[in-house]
């Protein structure tokens, strides 16, 4: 299975689909299930007057329902999961989708040749619409200029998928303290209501450092019990609920009539509109279905929430209802949470179980927050972090260990700070429903760029959902004192962290573009100015796709010479989820062949798991050789524009070619094997794997060529030395207080304490030659 590619399951049989359906149990809806432990204890929070008729509980249920089947069926299962990028999915897959299709991509370096890659082709072939009438198109060629045409637009665009990304964060912090502090509220029934705040508090914060303190050791070795915990769960809330229902009150199926919700708020007014605050947290968990496509398919999602999910959830509420309809009195009593439904005989197990589901809800939540904070880093929206990969078989399997830490502080701090389902519920409740406002706003453009469909369709939608969502929004927003401040503050911090990394990294990039040295500067170069060439090959780190970086002109200013083999390396991300290993690199040549300077230009999707420094090195050399063979010998060098991009070939990772040969066998005659190898095969120590060149005599290489891979391989063998760019960003004079705040403290700071290129992490201190220069931008 190639992970590497575009989403690996395209056509599943049912044996497939049905298992990704079992598994999507366990990673995608932990939390959504685990909502009916707070959703009614939140709604009836001192919100709502109670009385002795039906109609508040038949109200809220009435809702709940509605809600559950207009945002997570309607517009998650049967609309935006079809909105996947090349199979995955989450909000900056949506926002990369609309980079691909109208030019307002926040990545400086992009090129036309990434437009040829794969994942490009994909879209027209699977968004190609041959119906569309010349309204239409007129209509989408409008909005695609418009788009284009004004940068402000290119800023709102990416503010508002931060704003998404920031909110998730914010998510991923309060969900797994509203999870498991309610799932412990049941402990309230065998204490006093005097003390059972103590007991809920400690043994909630004990769960949740647990939870983050096993991070580290990923979810690999318990993951195949997430499952069966999950539908264990779901089995017995349906279970209850339908108990409830018979023995209690059959007749509460009326309330799915959308007309108590009328008669709920004409009774409650304002109290009813600020208790929709609780009520969406219903619906908790439902981005998960987007964001976790990646990792498994549309039907299989699909067929677990149609089928599972949605109608045991519908029985729990319903029977939550049912028994409340026919106990008014422990309406205006603290005891109103889901455990008051439960059997007193049952309760015990169902505590378990309930706080086994809310580990695995907040597992996932922390699991989502770790992959966008990827997604983000690798599209220069976030500070360069520690990727801690706790899994070499599953894909997407992923340790922050800072951000780990962070969130862990951040909800023991609101779980001892709000200490109660109400603070915690409007806190969370924001968090959600903003996400899903964002959602709809791209969706929104994704069905007139992307799906080619009718304006006015996607005015419908974002009218149709939109109206809702902002119902909910406003009755989530209007409680900023009690609890929903809390997701404001965390996505205002990381939006600024967020923002200035951006706009540190756009202004030392374009610093770079503005100040790069002509390629005819380094053509000029000879050994009678003193320059002199040393044995091994130089990999000189820079963000630009074309000319030659300032950084290098002040290496050799200071320091005349350079390696007998010298390489412009561009690590960069594009738009996409996945770059296929055989489109990975973009080699080129600088000068004439006898410089051997070379430009490659390694191109990464923003779900592709980065190579270590040996991995890394090995597909580099491999994929400069195989440019070498594959040359045609015409090729004389660079012409003088530099538009040209340098002439850039495609090439594939070395497993996929000729002419290149990893092998821990011994080296036939034709094979050039070094002294040094041949030493470290016969000492006691497992020889570490080399690259070793086969150089096949036949007419395809010319002597030129076959020279040059000699000469590539003793500057190989000689060693390779990382020269990596240490620039210091200071605000020019003149410029504005927040630009000098923002530069020279927050980009600066985030700078100092972020981590450096994934593929010199590994590399020996003694390999690695760092350049300072000082940028005023």
């Amino acid at each position: 299975m190639d992970l590497e590619g575009n989403n690996p399951i395209k056509k599943e049989s049912w044996r497939t689909v049905l298992t990704l359906a079992y598994q999507s149990l366990g990673v995608v809806y932990g939390d959504l299930s685990t909502s009916p432990l707070y959703v009614y204890k939140s709604a009836f929070a001192e919100d709502i007057q109670h009385s002795e008729s039906n109609e508040e509980i038949y109200g809220v249920l009435s809702f709940v329902f509605w809600t559950l089947t207009l945002i997570p069926l309607l517009k998650y299962v049967f609309i935006v999961l079809r909105a996947d990028d090349n199979g995955e999915g989450g909000t900056f897959a949506l926002y990369s989708l609309l980079c691909r299709h109208a030019r307002v991509s926040s990545l400086p370096n992009c090129q036309l040749a990434d437009e040829e890659l794969s994942a490009y082709r994909n879209d027209e072939h699977s968004y190609n619409n041959d119906n569309d009438d010349d309204g239409d198109k007129n209509s989408r060629s409008s909005l695609k200029l418009t788009l284009e045409k004004h940068k402000i637009l290119h800023k709102v665009l990416l503010l508002l998928a931060l704003l998404g990304v920031c909110m998730v964060i914010g998510d991923g912090v309060l969900t797994p303290a509203i999870s498991v502090f309610s799932a412990v509220s049941g402990l309230e029934l065998s204490t006093s209501k005097e003390h059972h705040q103590y007991i809920e508090v400690p043994v909630a914060c004990i769960i949740l450092i647990l939870l983050f303190a096993l991070q580290h050791y990923g979810t690999h070795r318990v993951g195949f019990l997430f499952a069966p915990i999950v539908i264990t769960w779901l089995l017995c809330i349906s279970t209850i609920g339908l108990y409830n229902i018979v023995y209690w009150n059959p007749q509460v199926y009326r309330a799915l009539s959308p007309y108590y919700m009328y008669k709920f708020l004409k009774k409650t007014q304002r109290g009813g509109w600020m208790s929709l605050g609780g009520i969406l947290l219903c619906m908790t968990g439902s981005e998960a279905m987007f964001a976790d496509l990646g990792h498994f398919s549309q039907s299989s999602i699909k067929i677990a929430f149609s089928f599972v999910v949605y109608p045991s959830l519908i029985l729990a509420y319903m029977g939550q209802a049912a028994y409340l309809s026919m106990h008014h009195s422990l309406q205006s009593d603290y005891r109103i949470g889901f455990y008051v439904s439960v059997p007193e005989k049952l309760r015990w197990p169902v505590l378990a179980i309930a706080i086994l589901a809310a580990v695995v809800g907040s597992q996932a939540v922390i699991t989502g927050t770790f992959s966008i904070i990827k997604q983000c880093s690798a599209l220069g929206c976030f500070p360069k972090v520690r990727i801690v990969h706790t899994s070499s078989k599953r894909h997407g399997q992923i340790y922050i260990p800072e951000i780990n830490w962070i969130l862990m502080l951040l909800c023991l701090a609101v779980t001892i700070g709000f200490r109660d389902t109400k603070r915690l519920g409007n806190a969370s409740g924001l968090a959600v429903i903003t996400v899903m406002v964002v959602t709809t706003c791209l969706m929104s453009l994704v069905i007139v760029l992307c799906w080619r469909k009718n304006v006015f369709l996607a005015v419908g939608f974002i009218f149709f959902f939109g109206s809702i969502e902002a119902l909910y929004f406003s009755a989530s927003l209007i409680k900023f004192l009690e609890g929903a401040w809390v997701p404001i503050v965390l996505s205002f911090i990381f939006m600024i962290v967020m923002y200035v990394w951006h706009y540190g990294t756009l202004k030392k990039y374009e610093h770079d573009e503005q100040n790069k040295v002509p390629i005819n500067w380094l053509l000029d170069l000879s050994p009678n100015l003193g320059i002199v060439r040393v044995r091994g090959i130089g990999l000189i780190q820079t963000e630009l796709v074309t000319g030659i970086p300032a950084i290098f002109s002040h290496f050799v200013t200071n320091l005349p010479a350079f390696h007998q083999v010298l390489v412009f390396l561009c690590i960069k991300s594009v738009p996409v989820p996945h770059v296929r290993s055989d489109e990975r690199f973009l080699i080129g040549r600088i000068g004439p062949r006898e410089y051997r300077i070379y430009r490659c230009i390694a191109r990464y999707g923003y779900r592709d798991n980065h190579k270590d420094e040996f991995e890394f090195e090995k597909d580099l050399v491999c994929s400069i050789a195989e440019f070498i063979r594959s040359e045609k010998p015409e090729g004389k060098g660079v012409p003088e524009n530099e538009e040209d991009e340098e002439n850039l070939t495609v090439v594939g990772s070395f497993s996929t070619k000729r002419g290149v040969k990893l092998s821990e066998e011994e080296m036939e005659s034709k094979e050039i094997v070094s002294t040094s190898e041949l030493q470290k095969s016969n000492s006691l120590e497992k020889p570490r794997k080399r690259v070793r060149f086969v150089v096949p005599e036949t007419p395809e290489i010319d002597h030129q060529a076959q020279e040059e891979l000699h000469d590539l391989m003793e500057a190989r063998e000689a060693g390779m030395v990382f020269i990596l760019g240490q620039s210091y960003v200071r605000a020019k004079s003149g410029s504005s207080l927040i630009k000098k705040i923002a530069i020279n403290y927050g980009y600066d700071f985030l700078r100092r304490n972020s981590r450096g290129p994934t593929y010199a992490l590994s590399v020996p201190h003694a390999s690695t030659l760092e350049v300072g220069m000082v940028y005023h931008v």
